[in-house]
């Protein structure tokens, strides 16, 4: 049987480029913008598509990348997602995403399972971590980037963020406000982010002029989880505000506050953290600490990117900061 598919060659010769060229044009290596379009005018009038299995055989690579969190669902990892994608497409990487699990155990034997061969690199943000899947990152035979805690002493590529920080500007717009019996709903303490909140609360509350302080500890980071905490910490009265160490938590509070018959931001101002899509089409829009989740994707994404051209490129870390976003949840304009 003859095949009628269409040839790079062919491609090339309707673009009226190299063979060179059009490789780089359709794989997104070094072509230029408008070299991109004249080639794949070309390839799409005669209905050329890559041979993805051969090209992978020919440079062994996948071309693919995998993105593993704890939470697939969670809104912060979604705006990540779309970020790599947006930075490693052009390049002919697809995004593979996965699930980590919440245990370091768990992430250390998917890190080990990189072995195989499935992928050419890995974006990982753990929820917790230890030294076993710290020495498999280091061990790792394609490149790791690790979104979340910063690993400048361990010789790991990582885009981290002062969450820390993050909480103390939220505590202190609501001090600014006239808000002076504060409740922090955070998530577990033993994850990289509860851990790192808690130390920004703990810091800040001795700083302000606080008549009262109470906190309360999810189970997990989600509105459920939220829900329940903040039901116990509304039960032991006299707030007027509450921090929540990420969105879904503060999302969850603000439902336990209208339980109570009372009102946000009237009676109880509340805050997040991430800045979420979702908390920012919520009623009331939920003023929130951004971390620069679309920010973080995109930088480990670039990281990937070297690491998979040159293997042996030094190990980066990116710090991105945080920014309070004012919405209805503690006042601001609608």
């Amino acid at each position: 049987m003859t095949s009628t598919r269409a040839t790079l060659l062919q491609v090339a010769e309707r673009a009226g480029v190299s063979l060179a060229s059009t490789s780089r044009a359709l794989h997104g290596s070094g072509a230029s913008p408008a070299m991109v379009e004249r080639v794949r005018a070309a390839a799409a009038e005669l209905g050329y598509s890559a041979d993805a299995i051969g090209r992978s055989l020919r440079l062994k690579k996948t071309f693919q990348v995998a993105f593993a969190v704890a939470d697939i669902g969670n809104p912060v990892y979604v705006e990540m997602m779309r970020a790599i994608h947006e930075v490693l497409a052009p390049h002919g990487y697809r995004v593979v995403v996965m699930s980590t699990g919440d245990t370091a155990t768990s992430t250390t034997e998917l890190v080990r399972s990189l072995n195989s061969g499935f992928v050419d690199g890995m974006i990982v943000s753990p929820l917790r971590t230890d030294d076993r899947l710290i020495r498999e990152i280091q061990q790792a035979p394609v490149p790791v980037v690790v979104i979340g805690r910063a690993l400048d002493d361990r010789g790991i590529s990582s885009v981290s963020t002062d969450s820390a920080g993050g909480i103390g500007a939220a505590v202190r717009h609501l001090h600014a406000l006239g808000r002076r019996r504060v409740g922090f709903l955070n998530g577990p303490l033993d994850t990289t982010p509860g851990a790192a909140r808690q130390r920004g609360f703990d810091a800040v509350a001795g700083e302000i002029a606080a008549e009262r302080v109470d906190q309360e500890v999810a189970g997990d980071f989600t509105v459920t989880a939220g829900l329940e905490a903040a039901r116990r910490l509304l039960a032991r009265g006299g707030l007027d505000a509450l921090v929540a160490a990420n969105d879904l938590l503060a999302i969850g509070a603000i439902r336990a506050v209208r339980e109570l018959g009372r009102s946000v931001p009237e009676d109880v101002a509340v805050t997040g953290m991430d800045d979420t899509e979702l908390g920012r089409v919520f009623q009331p829009s939920l003023t929130s600490v951004s971390l620069g989740s679309t920010e973080r994707g995109r930088a480990a994404a670039r990281i990937m990117l070297q690491l998979a051209d040159d293997p042996d490129h030094a190990a980066q870390q990116i710090t991105v900061g945080p920014e309070l976003m004012v919405r209805e949840s503690t006042g601001g304009a609608r």
